[in-house]
Parts: C-alpha cells; sequence; structure tokens
C-alpha cells in the first residue's frame, strides 16, 4: 500500500512587520507598516495591529496613514529579512533535507520519511513554531497536509500563529463547499472564467466534465479538475529549477520623460541583470523592455538577438533600440529590463576581440563589486539613476540565480 506524502508548508506571520518588532522592542503591540525608502513607496507588510485598521500590502503611505493615523512606518532592511531566512533554511533542515524556500517568508518541507523519528507531524509542526518564537521572536503558521495545495489551504485557513493538520481522509469533505479560489493558484480571473461555467466551488470543480474544462483552459483544465479533487502532483522542489529569464525592474523617484534619463536607468537595471545572468553562468538571446506610464499603463516590448549574450552594454544596446523604436505616450514610472530564452553558457571564449575584452572587463567589474559591494564599481552613465530598488522581490532566495542582490 503507497504511503501518503506529508508535507508541511511553513508561512510566516507579517514577516518583514514582525521582524522589525522582534528587533526593536519599541515597536511591539504597535501598528507599524514597513515600507521602501522612495519618495514613492507603498506598504511591503503590515503588522497585525495595522491590518485590524485595514492597511493592507500595496496601500501608498497616504491610504495607510488616513486608515490608522498613529500607524508607524518603518523603512525596510533587507539585510535582517535575507539573513532570517537563511537561518531558518537551517532549522527546518533540522527536521529532513526535503526543504523548498518557495519564498522569503515561506517554505515547504517534505516530512514523510522523517516525521516517525520526531513524534509524527504535529509534534513537528509544534516543535518548529517554538524553536522560531524562541530563536527569532517571531510568529508562523504550519498547514499540513498529503501534498502541497492542501498544507497550503491548511496554513492559509489557520493565519495567524495556526497549526492545522488536513488528513487525507478529510480532503474531500472539505473541499465540497470551498470557493474555488481558496486554492492556492487561482485567482480572480480563474475564478471569474470558472463562475460563468457554473463551477463556483472546488466540489464542482472536482465533478466538472474533463472536455469542458480542456475546451475552456486547455491543459491547465486537466489541473483544475485535480485540485478540485485536492489531488496536486507537484512535489518539493529540492533545486532550484533552471531560469527562463532573469530581469529587474523599478519604480522611478518621480515621473520622467527626457531619454536621456531614461537611458540612465536602462543602463543601471542592464548591469543588475547582466551581473546576476554572470555570477550564475547564464546568457540569453532576447531583450525585453517594460515602460510602465503614469497613469499605470504599462507597455512590453522584445527584441530576438543573433547571439547569446550576459553583456551589460549588449543588453544595454538592445534595451535601449526597443526604447529609440516607440514613440512614448505620456511620462514614464516604472521600468525594466528582463534577459530571456537563457541558458547555461558554453564556456568558449569568444573570438572577437572586442567582446573578449568586454567579457574580461565585466568579470573584473564583477569581482570588485562581489567583495565590496554592487557600488563599489559604477557606469558613469547612471551615477544620475542615484535610487536603487530597495524593496526586496518575493522572487528572493537563498541561493541560486533568484538570490538578487539586496541593499
Amino acid at each position: 500500500m503507497k504511503t501518503s506524502k506529508v508535507i508541511l508548508c511553513v508561512d510566516m506571520d507579517a514577516f518583514f512587520a514582525s521582524v522589525e518588532q522582534a528587533t526593536n522592542p519599541k515597536l511591539r503591540g504597535k501598528p507599524i507598516a514597513v515600507i521602501g525608502s522612495g519618495a514613492r513607496t507603498v506598504v511591503t507588510t503590515s503588522s497585525y495591529e495595522a491590518r485590524k485598521y485595514g492597511v493592507k500590502t500595496g496601500m501608498t503611505v497616504y491610504e495607510a496613514k488616513k486608515l490608522c493615523p498613529h500607524i508607524i512606518f518603518v523603512v525596510g532592511d533587507n539585510t535582517k529579512y535575507t539573513d532570517t531566512c537563511r537561518r531558518l533554511e537551517e532549522l527546518y533542515r533540522k527536521f529532513t533535507p526535503q526543504v523548498e524556500i518557495y519564498s522569503i517568508d515561506e517554505a515547504f518541507l517534505d516530512i514523510t520519511g522523517s516525521h516517525h523519528l520526531f513524534g509524527g507531524p504535529e509534534k513537528i509542526g509544534t516543535e518548529i513554531k517554538g524553536m522560531i518564537k524562541g530563536q527569532f521572536g517571531i510568529n508562523c503558521t504550519i498547514g499540513i497536509g498529503p501534498n502541497i495545495l492542501i498544507a497550503k489551504l491548511a496554513s492559509d485557513t489557520s493565519k495567524p500563529d495556526g497549526l492545522r493538520w488536513i488528513k487525507p481522509e478529510e480532503v474531500k469533505g472539505l473541499l465540497e463547499h470551498m470557493p474555488v479560489d481558496e486554492l492556492w493558484g487561482i485567482g480572480k480571473g480563474i475564478r471569474q472564467r470558472l463562475e460563468t461555467l457554473g463551477i463556483r466551488t472546488c466540489g464542482e470543480l472536482g465533478r466538472a466534465p474533463m472536455e469542458l474544462l480542456r475546451r475552456h483552459f486547455g491543459i491547465i483544465g486537466v489541473t483544475l479538475k485535480a485540485m478540485g479533487q485536492g489531488i496536486y502532483a507537484r512535489p518539493v522542489v529540492l533545486h532550484e529549477e533552471e531560469p527562463k529569464s532573469i530581469g529587474h525592474s523599478m519604480t522611478l523617484p518621480k515621473d520622467i520623460y527626457l531619454r536621456s534619463e531614461m537611458a540612465s536607468y536602462i543602463l543601471q537595471l542592464s548591469e543588475m541583470v547582466g551581473r546576476r545572468a554572470r555570477r550564475y553562468g547564464y546568457a540569453g538571446k532576447v531583450i525585453t523592455l517594460t515602460i510602465r506610464y503614469r497613469t499605470f499603463e504599462t507597455f512590453t516590448k522584445q527584441k530576438a538577438i543573433s547571439s547569446y549574450t550576459n553583456d551589460t552594454h549588449e543588453i544595454y544596446y538592445h534595451a535601449l533600440s526597443i526604447l529609440d523604436s516607440i514613440r512614448l505616450k505620456d511620462s514614464v514610472r516604472l521600468i525594466g529590463v528582463r534577459l530571456s530564452g537563457v541558458v547555461k553558457e558554453s564556456g568558449q571564449m569568444a573570438l572577437v576581440d572586442e567582446i573578449r575584452k568586454r567579457r574580461e572587463l565585466s568579470k573584473a567589474i564583477d569581482t570588485v563589486c562581489e567583495r565590496y559591494g554592487e557600488d563599489a564599481l559604477v557606469w558613469a552613465t547612471y551615477l544620475q539613476a542615484v535610487e536603487k530598488p530597495r524593496v526586496i522581490s518575493p522572487a528572493w532566495r537563498p541561493s541560486g540565480v533568484k538570490n538578487i542582490d539586496i541593499i
């Protein structure tokens, strides 16, 4: 008889805000919101004391202040959060080697083969919660289930500071009347499309004809039907999958319109993309430029190039050529640069002398910046682009290509 998997989802409660409160006793028990350092920052995380007033992630400082006049704004310290994430990973590995750091504040643990060594799944969950509280002074919620989907559901429905184990025999009854968008991965768009088919609950989704779902959703329909039944084949990913793209974007300190100003930021972003690609040995041959206007309308255009690259100036040159090929409709508030179609570098030496010299220069700059900080050497062209992105990406991971430079 096949043994059911046992998966833990460890989700930190109001992570950034909790870390700030744990390291600053004056903030404990008070409504706080973690923000970036820029003039156009938004709330990245709010404490549960602030959430009682309706303060949510993504709100402007003005909106948060209006809801909670006595809220305390704290500029985020990315070093604290990444250090805590790394130390949390070490803690998880005391219970199983099968750990996936899904995001900076969430992890999946496959304890199928180890939970009997520690007194069972609930005992492990209780121990992890106690160790995190004792070592870091913060709370987490732990969900346990037969797969990642159900473990995530158990966590989401138990916040904050909860612990819930949904056993295999409980799944069907639990999902029968549950709205479909309670499931991880089903957002507003899919929910609305399902509603047009008369499908509102997970039970209805699980019983829906496969032909109907495939006709409206393609191959994703197969996954959706399985999810409605509580079935989810995705395993805990122990090693980072090969990336499809490497990109960076930033909201600008102020709206800009001049090409020269945009060029400075595009070079800065191209360097960030190129350096990360070089660090992990990737190169790509599709350059994408993203522009978001002050109206929040977003424009994206890409360009395929003849050979693979991770060279800063080549990425910059092609991103700039995309900019020059479009007619801007308004002033710009966000710029993004992405390198996609990425593969592992072949390691072959460049035959063209100019390209070889540029690669050697990039390698030398990377070495200096790795040792002394990313601003130790910068291209003079983007010195005027003084503001760097200071809100850590949710995609950050402790290792691999998603270990994005932080400030």
